[in-house]
Formats: C-alpha cells, sequence, structure tokens
C-alpha cells in the first residue's frame, strides 16, 4: 500500500486554492508559522474554517523577524534569541502554540512539530535532548488542555546525523508526560532520490522508519521532489525503471510512497494539474522492497 498524499505549504506559490483542493480530497495540510514570509497560517484560516473535517499540522521552532519582536515584546524571547531566529525554549513553544491556534482558527491543532529542533543545541546532544524533554512537556500540557492531539519534530538533518534516534525522542516523550501515555505521534524527515539515507535503512530493517512503524508513528516524508529540483534531473528511461509509463515527477514521488514506514508524502502543489500527477501516482500499487533495492542500487552506482 502506498502512502496518502499531503499538501506542504513551504514554496506553495497559492497557499489558499492548494489547500482547499487539499482538504476536499481528505488530505492532510502541513504548514509552519514561518512559511510565506509568516503569512501561511492566516491565508490557511478561512480554508480550515470552509473544511472543518481537514487535519493540519504546524510548528514551533523557526520565526520570522516580526514574529520574533511579537515574542520578545511579550516576555517570551530574549533578543539574543530574536536574533537567532529559532528557539525551543518552553515559554515560546507554549506561546507559539496559542498563537498558531489563533491563527489557524482552531481550538485544537492535530499535530503541532518540533521545527528542525537540531538547530538549538547543534553538536551538544545532551543540551538538546534536554531541550526536547522541556518542549514536550510543554507540548504534553496542551495535550491535556485540549488544545494539541499529538505532537512530534521535523527535521532535516537530526535523524540522519543521528543527533536523536526515534527511541530517544520516544523516551523523552514518557518522561515528559510524567508516567502518563505521552502524545509524540509523528516524525517529519526529507526523503526522496537524492536523500536515500532512509530508504536503504528501512530496506534494511533499521533507522528511524522501522522504529516509527514498531511504534505506530505517522511518518511524514518532506521534499520528495527536492525542492523541484528532482523532475529536471531525472530522465525517462529512470523513470520507466522505476515502473512504465509514468512521468518523472510521478517516479519520483511513487518511490517515496512505497518506502516503509512512510504515511504521508509532502508536496508544495499549487496548481490542480500537479495535484492530480501526484495523486495519479500515489494511487499506483506501491513499489515492491525488490524494486526499491534496484532504484536505490542504480542511483549509488558512480
Amino acid at each position: 500500500m502506498t502512502a496518502q498524499l499531503a499538501l506542504g505549504t513551504y514554496r506553495c506559490q497559492a497557499i489558499p486554492e492548494a489547500a482547499a483542493r487539499a482538504a476536499a480530497s481528505g488530505a492532510w495540510i502541513d504548514t509552519a508559522p514561518n512559511y510565506a514570509t509568516g503569512q501561511a497560517q492566516t491565508l490557511l484560516a478561512p480554508v480550515l474554517a470552509a473544511h472543518r473535517h481537514a487535519r493540519i499540522s504546524t510548528k514551533a521552532g523557526f520565526f520570522t523577524a516580526a514574529t520574533g519582536t511579537d515574542a520578545a515584546n511579550d516576555g517570551v524571547l530574549t533578543e539574543d534569541q530574536v536574533v537567532a531566529g529559532h528557539s525551543l525554549a518552553p515559554n515560546y513553544v507554549r506561546w507559539q502554540i496559542r498563537r498558531n491556534r489563533a491563527q489557524l482558527g482552531r481550538d485544537r491543532l492535530d499535530l503541532v512539530l518540533l521545527h528542525n529542533p537540531e538547530r538549538a543545541h547543534p553538536g551538544d546532544r545532551p543540551a538538546l535532548h534536554r531541550a526536547f524533554r522541556d518542549a514536550f512537556a510543554v507540548l504534553e500540557e496542551a495535550a491535556a488542555a485540549g488544545h494539541v492531539t499529538g505532537y512530534g519534530i521535523a527535521t532535516w538533518a537530526g535523524l540522519e546525523e543521528e543527533a536523536f534516534t526515534v527511541g530517544e525522542l520516544l523516551a523523552l516523550a514518557a518522561e515528559a508526560a510524567g508516567g502518563q501515555q505521552h502524545h509524540l505521534t509523528a516524525i517529519q524527515l526529507p526523503i526522496s532520490l537524492v536523500m536515500m539515507t532512509p530508504i536503504v535503512q528501512a530496506l534494511h530493517g533499521h533507522g528511524p522508519l522501522p522504529a516509527a512503524v514498531d511504534t505506530g508513528l505517522r511518518v511524514m516524508a518532506s521534499a520528495p521532489l527536492h525542492g523541484g529540483e528532482l523532475p529536471g534531473m531525472v530522465d525517462q528511461e529512470l523513470a520507466d525503471l522505476i515502473r512504465p509509463g509514468l512521468t518523472p515527477a510521478q517516479a519520483c514521488v511513487l518511490t517515496v510512497a512505497s518506502c516503509p514506514g512512510v504515511t504521508d508524502v509532502l508536496l508544495a502543489a499549487s496548481g490542480a494539474p500537479h495535484w492530480k500527477e501526484a495523486a495519479d501516482a500515489v494511487a499506483q500499487p506501491a513499489l515492491t522492497a525488490a524494486k526499491l533495492r534496484e532504484i536505490t542500487g542504480v542511483l549509488a552506482s558512480p
């Protein structure tokens, strides 16, 4: 079974139109307070009001300069933290959750992800893990208050560079929950024909994806087209190797959607034709493990 298509709003050029299309199809919508120069959440609010069933994930971590100024004025960030443009400080995470709810027009957020948390304490695993535990405690507090259904992390390199593992995240969430059932439910990480490490690891039964499967975590694959660059890099011969009859873009999407453990493939498809093209790809039967090994082997060859 292939993963589901979801809308990623990072580089999405027509957020309201794309979100309405995604919501109508039942797809998950992913955003962040710093996307679209800080406007993504307010652009999504009318769509979410019209589609109350739509599921939304947003983040806490990165912020725009204007948001940083607001947070500093409210006493939740210091001037040094504002300059950094990123924070996992508990007071900031608590404040950002409240702001996300207000901007999106949602009393309860389906999912809140700590955004590229490896940025908080680069090279210092103990300090980073303490920051996780403290931020998770705030997210558990929000879950207990009914403001958040689940939480997780959205990373670019943290899992691949082993700044943290899925097992460590789960242990820190359990600690933050204080003996109660924790609400860590998802991880988001880049997976593509360029960033193949999670696929290769999964095919060998290790890495973050099997660990996520074993504990029932949602796995959201970001950047499946590597910022839109991959369709221009994948020729028709490679697309036909993946599955005859697919376009290069469809071949890229299907490969990621077939990766064991992936539940959602985030695509910033602004226009209806691109969304349909990707939707047709994930409607295909999943590629077999043997085919995925063949693809990764070909791409790994010098």
